[in-house]
């Protein structure tokens, strides 16, 4: 695939068959891994009608095909809401990430009209939200055909109890470097934003586990903002250490 392919579409090629898109209001990342005969996108956007552009934007990157998998990397709003529109993948997430989808329901809705969401769209996307089939402990390999295999791997908790990465090794038989997807547990665009969910005092050590996964020469994925590099992780890390230290 061309970088001038994605382009076309709006996404940023990360590297051979691995890209992303950052979506407008929020500046929320998803990401797509194209395997051979499978592809995995990574988050669902904000609404029903967001997963609808995202599964038909992905559909004309993969020449016809559909999105096979999807992963959740944690249970926020402009993360999951849209998930509903990728009926028939195969849909993954951090164990006890399904509690939430199932039993939290009105508070992402809310969440979602207190930060501008339309109330309609957002009544409708968790009416239809639908469970992770796929619950994720330690790490999980993900064979998308092609020698395309991916790691899931339950890095947290941090910014949610919940927090899933994705880690997609360099191209079989092609240059390209390692990508991380981070989730919100990493944030370029502002400093990464703590709500009554998060988990202080572990996130530092779910960073730590992130650049255990990727090494130093991975490009790292935020869940808001421009792609980062290794130093950028761990001084975020630090940051966090030191916010949150009593």
């Amino acid at each position: 695939m061309l970088n001038t392919v994605w382009a076309a579409a709006g996404w940023e090629e990360l590297a051979p068959g691995v890209g992303r898109c950052r979506l407008p209001v929020w500046d929320c990342t998803v990401g797509l891994v194209v395997g051979e005969g499978a592809a995995l996108m990574i988050d669902a956007g904000s609404s029903v009608r967001e997963g609808v552009r995202l599964r038909t934007e992905a559909q004309r990157l993969l020449g016809g095909g559909r999105v096979t998998h999807l992963a959740l990397t944690h249970p926020h709003f402009d993360h999951v809401l849209g998930a509903a529109a990728f009926a028939g993948a195969e849909v993954f997430g951090a164990v006890g990430v399904d509690r939430v989808l199932v039993h939290d329901r009105e508070e992402l809705r809310a969440d979602a009209v207190r930060h501008g969401a339309d109330p309609l769209e957002a009544a409708e996307a968790a009416d239809l939200l639908v469970r992770p089939r796929h619950l994720v402990s330690g790490e999980w390999t993900l064979d998308l055909g092609g020698g395309r295999q991916v790691l899931l791997a339950n890095v947290g908790p941090g910014h949610t109890p919940h927090d899933l990465a994705v880690l997609v090794p360099g191209p079989p038989g092609a240059e390209g470097p390692e990508v991380v997807f981070c989730g919100d547990l990493v944030e370029e665009s502002g400093e990464p934003q703590a709500g009554s969910d998060a988990v202080p005092s572990h996130w530092p050590a779910a960073l730590d586990r992130l650049l255990a996964l990727g090494g130093e020469d991975a490009v790292y994925v935020p869940g808001h903002g421009a792609a980062v590099d290794a130093g950028f992780v761990r001084a975020q890390r630090d940051a966090l250490a030191r916010r949150f230290e009593a």
